[in-house]
Formats: C-alpha cells, structure tokens, sequence
C-alpha cells in the first residue's frame, strides 16, 4: 500500500484523502494549525465542484450548512440601494445546483468525511524534504522524520511544501494589487439575512453577510499600493483603520467590531502560476499548484477537482505516479489557465480604484436584472469546461 503525505488540511487536502483512501493508498494529513480553521469568508459553490461533494454524500450537509442568498445589494453612504441584482439567475444557470457557505464549513464536512479512517496530524508542519530513489524523506518540525512513497502540498498560497521543492513564493506569485481582510462578530444588531452587501469608495469595499447563530462576517477589499504589508494583528488593524478612515455607511460600528476582533484574516489577493505542478515524487494541488485568487470566487471547488482528478490518476496509473502526475497536469491545465485569466479580469470589479470604476461596475450589476443580463455577463465564468472523469475507485 503505498503512503501518501499531505500537507494541508483546509479544501484540497481532505478531499484528497478521501479519494486516495477509497484508490487504496494509505494517506497521512499534516496540518500546521492546532485543530481546523475557522472563521474566514464564505464562498459561492457550483459546478464540478459541487459535483464531487455529491459523489462525496456531502449534498444534505452542505445544504443544512449553507445559504440561498436572495440579492447582492451595493449601497451609499447612507446605507441606501444603488445598485444590485437578484441572485435567482445563478440558480437558472446552475440548474439550482448553487449554495452560499462558509468556507470554514465546508472544510470541517470535507474532513468529517474521511472519517477518522486517515492519520491526521495537527500542530505540526513538513520543514525539509529530500527525495530518495524510492521514496520521500521528510523531516517534520514536532513528528522527527518520516518517510513516504509521495508527497502532495495541499497547503494553499503560502505553501511550504511549494517553497521545499519549487522555491521562493515570490517566484510564482503575481500580486493582482489588492488586499483582503475578513472577521466574524457576534450579536451585530444589523441584519439583511440572505442579502450580500457591499459598501465601495474608490479602491475600498466593505461587504457584509449574516450567519447563523448570530453571528455576522465583514469583508474589506482595498487597493495594495504597495504598502508595508503588516504581519501583526495589532498592525493590520491599523491598517484597516488607515484605509477606511473616511468611510461612511456602517464603519464607525464596524470599527469598534474590528477593535474587539481577536481572529482576522488578512491577506494580498495573488495568483499562483507555475510551469510545472509536479516535480518527482511531490506535487501540488489547488491553491498551492494555481491559486486563481479569492477574486475568482471558485478556490475551493478547483482545490476539490484537482484533488479528485490527482487521485483517479494515481487510481487509474497503477502505481506510476509518473504518469498519474502527467496525466493529471495535462487534463487540467489549459481549464485553470482560463480560470486564472478570468480572475483578472473580474478582480477590480469589487474595489475599483476610481468614481468612474464604481460607476461603471454599477451599471455592470444594473444590468445582471435586465433579461440575459446575467448569463451574458457571468454565464462563460459560471461554466466549467472540463470533463469530470468517472474514475474506478477500489474499495478498501
């Protein structure tokens, strides 16, 4: 039975081990976080991705976890509606088979599903590797050194199985020129349930959606210009404090909120672009391999499919990981080119850096309520042109 390094346990990485474990392979999660992330932002969750949750008996859960978000409303200073549109039409173009979620939740049903059937280990994290003629030594930081048939980093944008066995991050990100910052409050007494809102100036947006349990998430998007990019919560609050100091509609609230936060996200919205997503025996999938960045709105079912499609490879190879490595590459890479080209394009539509931007973005959105307006807009992006194979899994 051949042995199966994971690095990551956010998206890619359960599903992977789900998938390898029902191939035969015997596969190891390490994850550098104590216990599963929470928090975070919520994604919108279709297409191939959606499917392999089906194959996965996900379906009910996810629909117990998620939302059927009615309208994405942007609004003024004054909390009043510019512009906005009724999302419906995703469901039209979807065949209905479109959810809200946490990503957060999404991450905790992909791990439920492997079920205690794979060795996890948490507060720990791969720091060296060295690939040998039949197998992969590793050296964890906590776990001492270990060695296994194949090593796959699922470990997103800042990957460090990616930076072992590639290099730097600074040689395959690409910036797209904004940042991102995301908490959760408790008890907001403010609550549009089922309405994305977003409040924009030029260069900063504000987007606010209610949870269950009372609880409420905040999204800031500004313009990276550059800027000393602060690594101490203490920092990014300021920094967020800095940016949105002239914003108007809920800030003067939600920066109280901020000073109470104790959990911010906040990272650059990048892209990851590499010529190659496997280099002997260790590859890479989802953000690690081609972060197509949190402006694609699709991480996490791209994370999902390369995860599915590695796994039926190594499954369809029988025991080339040569071949399985190639093979998934090749079906793949041409689709996450496109998804990665349509990412920048769609990036500046949340933040956009001038008055004109925003007026132009509005009459965009304006536009998604006339009849078409939607499909012709989103309809090629909500499209996922690539086939999903059916691959034959033997069960253990």
């Amino acid at each position: 039975m051949k042995t199966v390094l994971i690095s990551g346990a956010g998206i890619a990485g359960p599903t992977l081990a789900y998938w390898l474990k029902r191939a035969g392979y015997a596969p190891t999660l390490v994850e550098r976080a104590p216990a599963l992330r929470q928090g975070g932002y919520v994604i919108d969750f279709w297409g191939l991705g959606y499917d392999i949750a089906e194959r996965m008996g996900l379906l009910p859960a996810i629909g117990r976890a998620g939302y059927h978000v009615r309208e994405m409303r942007i609004v003024d200073d004054e909390g009043r509606r510019v512009a906005g549109f009724g999302t419906r039409v995703f469901d039209e173009l979807t065949g209905g088979r479109f959810i809200t979620l946490a990503r957060s939740d999404l991450s905790r049903l992909l791990y439920d599903a492997i079920g205690g059937s794979v060795e996890v280990v948490f507060d720990d994290e791969i720091v060296a590797l060295e690939e040998r003629p039949d197998h992969v030594a590793v050296r964890l930081l906590r776990g001492g050194e270990r060695r296994f048939d194949l090593v796959i980093g699922a470990d997103g944008l800042h990957s460090a199985v990616r930076r072992l066995a590639f290099g730097p991050q600074q040689a395959f990100e690409r910036n797209l020129g904004y940042g991102v910052a995301a908490f959760e409050i408790h008890g907001y007494d403010r609550r549009d349930e089922n309405m994305y809102l977003m409040y924009t100036r030029p260069g900063r947006m504000i987007g606010r959606f209610a949870l269950h349990g009372d609880r409420t998430l905040l999204v800031f998007i500004f313009a990276d210009d550059a800027r000393r990019w602060p690594t101490t919560l203490a920092d990014q609050k300021a920094t967020l404090r800095e940016i949105y100091c002239d914003a108007r509609w809920e800030w003067p609230n939600l920066r109280e909120a901020l000073e109470r936060c104790d959990d911010l996200y906040f990272d650059r919205i990048s892209q990851i672009k590499m010529d190659r997503w496997s280099r002997g025996r260790i590859a890479l999938i989802g953000d690690a391999a081609f972060c197509v960045s949190l402006a694609a709105g699709q991480g996490s079912a791209l994370a999902m499919i390369s995860a599915y499609v590695l796994a039926g490879e190594l499954a369809r190879a029988g025991g080339s990981y040569q071949d399985a490595f190639s093979a998934y590459e090749t079906r793949l890479r041409s689709y996450i080119d496109a998804k990665q080209r349509g990412a920048e394009r769609f990036a500046a539509a949340f933040a956009p850096r001038t008055s004109y931007g925003l007026w132009f973005r509005n009459q965009v959105v304006r536009a998604f309520s006339l009849p078409g307006g939607a499909r012709l807009a989103v309809g090629r992006e909500l499209a996922d042109r690539v086939d999903l194979p059916d691959y034959r899994w033997d069960e253990q």
